[in-house]
């Protein structure tokens, strides 16, 4: 018997500003989050908006309970909803009084995240808190002038250290969100955390038959949004000679599919450049084993968890050379980074690992593969286990916070 079964079960609450059926990494992580607590045997409730018009509820899908909050549709955001906090603050208060969990994972600073440090805070519940985001990510959908949305992100940051500091740990995917983080003041220690990955779910099955388009793919996966800059991704397929005949298959749904396709036309690729639409968990995964090479644009990403999945089924990655994207390439060895931005330099980067043999293509993913290892998702959940309680000591040293540092 592991040392995991001898413990006593928890009861964890999650607090998630986007969820799903939101399509973004943030929902997909939490989502993941509580389906790995549930199946170590924790009880496991989330806070999230709901996803339509109505008051809250609560609702049990597969052993996870879902206490979904009133919210509202903002008209910048297709999708995203909005709690008030005038509105839900009781429900949130009456939710942790009735479940009284054992700990609290936040996975945001902004509403529910907020609504729900404040109230553990008063409660003496241990807080967890994890930042997917980056202020700037915003900033599409915000109709204001540069200066206005400069001054929006500085407070943002000021803002999101206040919130997190009531954790007794802070976390964030990667080292260089960690970083971002203190360069934008915050004082407390933050741990990077992996979202982690199970590799064996993109893997191959014994006995399967992949087919493979009678072409070279270059795959892109995600939400189709203007940080994800596929419109570059869609102007480097058309640098690369049309004799080669790659295709870009587009796998996902958003906001700014319409512009993408008026990209295609006016770049002269509709006819190379597939947009598959929503997909579901096996066919993405049929995706990226038939893709010869997965390319990740975006310029803010904290990790990525589409590109650890590519990286999962064998696939070499072209990644952009931003933000926390440098972590998953070893230069050559499983792919390539390119100038954020830049197309002749991204088409350059594709056909660099296209012209490559079957086989030395094969070796590159194998070295994806090699480095999807280090982000396992049992040792995330591990170490969030150890968290939930107060075991954990951080590479920094310290353990629980316990000195009540920015609670004000």
């Amino acid at each position: 018997m592991t040392a995991r079964m001898q413990t006593k079960p928890l009861r964890i609450l999650i607090g998630a500003d986007t969820y799903p059926p939101d399509i973004n990494g943030a929902a997909q992580f939490g989502h993941r989050l509580a389906a790995g607590m549930r199946d170590r045997g924790h009880e496991v409730h989330v806070v999230a908006a709901r996803t339509s018009s109505g008051p809250s509820y609560e609702v049990e899908i597969d052993g996870i309970t879902e206490h979904r909050l009133r919210s509202h549709h903002p008209p910048t955001h297709p999708y995203y909803r909005l709690c008030f906090p005038w509105e839900a603050q009781r429900r949130v208060d009456a939710i942790l009084d009735r479940v009284r969990p054992d700990v609290v994972h936040i996975q945001c600073h902004y509403i529910v995240g907020r609504m729900l440090a404040r109230s553990c805070r008063k409660r003496g519940i241990r807080l967890v808190a994890t930042n997917h985001f980056m202020p700037e990510n915003l900033e599409p959908f915000l109709p204001f002038p540069d200066w206005f949305l400069r001054g929006f992100s500085r407070i943002s940051w000021k803002d999101m250290e206040r919130v997190l500091s009531r954790a007794e740990y802070i976390t964030t995917p990667t080292p260089i969100g960690a970083r971002s983080m203190r360069e934008h003041g915050f004082g407390r220690h933050v741990e990077p955390v992996s979202n982690g990955i199970d590799a064996a779910a993109y893997e191959p099955r014994e006995g399967e038959r992949i087919e493979r388009p009678g072409h070279p793919v270059v795959l892109f996966t995600g939400r189709l949004a203007v940080e994800k800059n596929i419109d570059v991704l869609i102007k480097a397929v058309a640098r690369l000679p049309e004799a080669d005949g790659v295709r870009l298959h587009v796998a996902g749904t958003g906001e700014i599919e319409p512009t993408l396709r008026e990209v295609a036309r006016q770049e002269g690729v509709e006819d190379r450049v597939r947009f598959l639409g929503y997909v579901n968990d096996e066919q993405l995964r049929r995706e990226y084993l038939a893709a010869d090479v997965f390319c990740q644009p975006g310029t803010a990403e904290l990790q990525s968890l589409v590109t650890l999945e590519a990286m999962s089924a064998s696939t070499p990655v072209v990644l952009a050379d931003a933000l926390a994207l440098p972590h998953l390439v070893r230069e050559g060895g499983n792919g390539h980074l390119f100038r954020p931005g830049d197309p002749e330099d991204l088409a350059e980067k594709l056909r660099t690992v296209l012209e490559l043999p079957e086989e030395e293509r094969r070796r590159m993913g194998r070295v994806s593969h090699e480095i999807v290892r280090h982000h396992s998702v049992e040792r995330t959940w591990d170490t969030f286990e150890a968290m939930y309680r107060g075991e954990y000591r951080t590479e920094a040293g310290r353990g629980c916070a316990g000195t009540g540092e920015g609670l004000g």
